[in-house]
């Protein structure tokens, strides 16, 4: 006699081989964070976390290590930003797609991520299934922004402004690299610990701190100061998860 085959909903079900997932490496400082998305993501049949740092100096060894198929960075990691980080990936690893899932305020980093050669931004308290959206899409080819975002710019390339910048804020005048340390100074850090954590030297740090305060218009040391911890402080509020 024939022996009977499970039905459909009994049967055990299989994941794919590992080989047939595609491999996420994950750069975030954060190790809670870290941990969580890479359950997140192993909790996926095509998905498969390959490697999780917390530097850019990691992340460039890692890539050559384990060959992922996408990135997925946060913008504060140890030794630099994940926006320069970017960069690096962009020179080196032109054909790898990156996702920026980060805290800080869509409005202020989202244009600046791509710019720099991110696939897509997405913020830290955006549902599971978002991240995961977000993942598959820039693995597909395509880009990912919020709604909101993604209208900005739209609006910005249809009405052919002089200004790709999203946002009026002063600070959108300022580089990455300014940005970076008004953001340092903003979290009260001072200039040498600042240029020992980007690798830089004093005198490097003094002269973007100069043309900080030139573009926003501050006239003393005091000022660019106060006027960091404030945007800090800002910036904290707009990125802070919506109220339940």
């Amino acid at each position: 006699m024939a022996k009977a085959s499970l039905p459909a909903a009994e049967k055990p079900k299989t994941s794919p081989p590992a080989e047939a997932r595609r491999r996420v490496l994950i750069v975030d400082d954060h190790p809670i964070f870290r941990d969580g998305i890479a359950q997140l993501i192993n909790d996926q049949p095509d998905l498969l976390v390959c490697g999780g740092v917390c530097s850019a100096a990691h992340a460039l060894t890692a890539v050559e290590q384990c060959q992922p198929d996408i990135m997925v960075v946060d913008i504060s990691i140890q030794g630099t930003n994940g926006i320069e980080l970017m960069k690096s990936i962009r020179a080196q690893h032109p054909a790898l797609p990156a996702l920026m899932v980060s805290m800080h305020d869509e409005n202020i980093y989202a244009e600046r991520a791509l710019r720099a050669g991110a696939r897509g931004y997405i913020m830290k308290h955006a549902p599971p299934e978002k991240v995961v959206e977000a993942i598959r899409r820039v693995l597909g080819g395509g880009l990912y922004l919020s709604e909101a975002i993604g209208g900005r710019l739209l609006d910005t390339f249809l009405n052919g402004r002089g200004d790709s910048t999203v946002g009026s804020s002063a600070v959108d005048k300022l580089s990455d690299r300014e940005l970076e340390i008004f953001r340092a100074l903003g979290e009260g850090r001072g200039t040498r610990e600042i240029a020992r954590t980007l690798f830089l030297s004093v005198k490097t740090v003094e002269t973007h701190r100069a043309h900080i305060k030139e573009k926003l218009k501050l006239q003393t040391a005091p000022e660019l100061v106060r006027a960091a911890v404030e945007w800090v402080n800002q910036e904290a509020n707009l990125g802070a998860p919506p109220p339940p």
